[in-house]
């Protein structure tokens, strides 16, 4: 098996080692693991693409590319520049901290693994969820890298894929702020919403006085609806969420008819 790997936190993170692992035992013995990931940290990106200026590639090693754009940026080198044939797999992560809920709209990691089902193949996200028993870094992507494989492998096997639909699906994995031996299991899950969690701002002025602004996150250990990822995630689940491209509010269309008639 061909794999392609990326990440949004830049291509020496830690989370990024873990991936390698996962996708070599993934691969096989007989098999190719590419990796094409941010020359630097690329988190709250989403789905962004350099669209308007070129990226400057490195090689840093074997079957291993820098690029200076976005995860997005990195799958499409990695599809048109990098490797001569189209991989099997794309796999994006493992990210530092949970791209659960309205996360998932910002995330750069999710945002490679929807690149990857653009271009018609399977893609996964994958991210570690972040709390008091695993901020530790010798134990911060324990669950992820215990339960990266067997959840990757289910998913390759025995998940749907519809490979024939115009917006085939990607899988969103968020594996829970616990220590490996803590991880109670895997849960089909839909994307959830935090009622309190919102991305606001944080003024500040530097030295010479001129006047910035920081973004920052919201609470992450808000809960969500049962069912839901985050909510899977803080009872100690590996959550799993299928979801596609295509934005369009279905459940809506109809009564948008009937308001436009």
């Amino acid at each position: 098996m061909r794999i392609l790997i990326t990440n949004d936190d830049g291509i020496n993170a830690p989370g990024l080692k873990v991936l390698e692992a996962i996708a070599t035992e993934i691969a096989g013995p007989d098999g190719e693991v590419w990796t094409v990931a941010p020359a630097f940290e690329q988190s709250g990106v989403a789905h962004c693409i350099s669209y308007s200026r070129p990226m400057m590639m490195a090689e840093l090693g074997p079957r291993r590319y820098a690029a200076e754009g976005s995860p997005a940026d990195c799958v499409l080198a990695g599809l048109g520049e990098v490797l001569d044939v189209h991989p099997d797999l794309i796999l994006s992560g493992v990210n530092r901290g949970n791209n659960a809920a309205d996360n998932t709209m910002y995330s750069g990691t999710v945002g490679a693994a929807m690149e990857g089902a653009l271009q018609g193949l399977p893609a996964i996200a994958l991210s570690q969820f972040l709390g008091p028993k695993n901020l530790d870094p010798d134990v911060m992507f324990d669950a992820a890298a215990a339960w990266g494989v067997r959840v990757v492998k289910s998913l390759i096997e025995r998940a749907p894929w519809q490979e024939t639909a115009d917006y085939r699906l990607f899988y969103n994995v968020n594996f829970p702020p616990v220590p490996a031996a803590e991880v109670k299991g895997i849960r089909a899950t839909s994307q959830g919403w935090r009622p309190k969690t919102f991305f606001g701002t944080e003024p500040t002025t530097s030295p010479s006085g001129r006047r910035f602004v920081w973004i920052k996150g919201g609470p992450q250990h808000e809960p969500t609806a049962p069912g839901t990822d985050a909510a899977a995630n803080l009872d100690g689940y590996v959550s799993v969420t299928p979801m596609r491209c295509d934005l369009t509010a279905h459940d809506a269309l109809k009564d948008l008819e009937t308001a436009l008639a």
